[in-house]
């Protein structure tokens, strides 16, 4: 029997090569030896994109840059992962709401600097194709701290450089983009990302993702005033408005300023990750995937990891079931994603909090579960 274990993080307990090692033990525990257990770990562009390439044999590269209060901020320890002239560069890591200091929002703000010093230590290394997972991000600054780490100047009408954050794209009046890393121009930048929201309008960047990121809606409506004018600066500095460009509004407008500005385009996160990691190599010969998340809810239906995962399956045949910490879904929701049963530790131990801090303990007891109910026939082949 030979089974893939394909999980993203189980977000606030476990990151994800510890969800497929746990389920791994109790499939072990259940089927012995014979059982050929294959894992991996995934990620759909957000936290942990970095560590699913490693885990797929990228090599981790340290790297200290800013974290998401901009150049003010004490520097944090990150990474990216390298294998070759290809990087993978994660934006949660660095400057996204996990590095926040003290865990206090700071929507008007946090800026996208540091990930942009982490691209350009990418670059110089000679990194030439570069995925760029740009999920959780803390901050709405429309991508103008990632330009400025690049060499862009951001100038104010004195011709003073701007502040960072979004409130401060209010006050600017030029993008200077002569001084932009040499290197953009010979190497290719794709976004890992599931968002297509524009970058302003109703369904804009500080509109639809600014109150996840802590603004009130006095802060929200400053936002978006903010982000407007950027985008007409930006539109000046390149000669086309990207502004409702689809996935414009990821990462609080560092989509736009990565496709305005540096020609980047946009694929789904998850199937660039599976893409790295082999995962059709890995179907091969399969006879169950087991994928999976901390919540399993109607986010996870437009395009999280689990629903990719799930659906590269089906093209080649094989069942696929899901972990969970929680799941909402209906069955009919879960069988239109192409998940025949799902696992939700919830069923084991109600309590949310002791199920977070049980979650490896309690993913093998599910791992256990899977395997009896393969064994019995209860998942087959459609």
């Amino acid at each position: 029997m030979r089974i893939v274990i394909a999980p993203d993080k189980f977000k606030g307990s476990l990151p994800a090569a510890q969800v497929a090692a746990a389920v791994a033990a109790g499939l072990r525990a259940a089927l012995g030896p014979a059982a050929e257990l294959i894992a991996v770990p995934v990620a759909d562009g957000g936290e942990g994109t970095v560590d699913a390439a490693v885990a797929a044999g990228f090599e981790r590269v340290p790297v200290t840059a800013a974290g998401p209060a901009g150049p003010a901020d004490a520097p944090v320890r990150a990474s990216y992962a390298r294998r070759g002239e290809v990087a993978v560069v994660e934006l949660a890591c660095v400057c996204g709401l996990p590095r926040l200091p003290g865990g206090r929002p700071a929507p008007l703000t946090a800026s996208s600097f540091g990930a942009g010093e982490v691209l350009r230590a990418a670059l110089e290394a000679g990194a030439r194709r570069i995925i760029f997972g740009v999920g959780g991000s803390a901050s709405t600054d429309g991508g103008a701290g990632l330009l400025q780490a690049l060499g862009a100047r951001v100038l104010d009408a004195r011709g003073e450089p701007a502040g960072f954050g979004g409130v401060a794209l209010r006050d600017v009046a030029l993008l200077d983009l002569s001084g932009l890393h040499p290197a953009l121009r010979s190497c290719s930048l794709t976004l890992a990302t599931d968002v297509s929201n524009p970058l302003t309008g109703p369904d804009g960047a500080a509109e639809v993702y600014g109150p996840q990121k802590g603004a009130t809606p006095p802060q929200v409506r400053e936002l978006a005033a903010a982000l407007r004018h950027w985008a007409a600066v930006v539109a000046a500095a390149v000669g086309a408005d990207h502004s409702a460009a689809p996935g414009a509004g990821a990462a609080g407008g560092v989509g736009f300023a990565a496709r305005a500005v540096l020609g980047a385009e946009s694929l789904p996160g998850i199937e660039l990750v599976l893409g790295l990691a082999g995962f059709d190599a890995a179907l091969a010969g399969a006879d169950l995937v087991i994928t999976g998340e901390g919540s399993l809810d109607r986010q996870s239906l437009a395009g999280k990891a689990p629903v990719g995962v799930a659906r590269a399956a089906a093209r080649r045949g094989v069942p696929v079931v899901a972990v969970a910490g929680r799941s909402t879904l209906t069955a009919g929701q879960l069988a239109a994603a192409g998940i025949a049963a799902v696992y939700p530790l919830s069923d084991l131990e109600p309590d949310p909090e002791r199920s977070r801090a049980e979650a490896g303990p309690l993913l093998r007891r599910t791992g256990q579960m899977i395997a009896r109910d393969r064994l019995a026939k209860v998942v087959t082949r459609p």
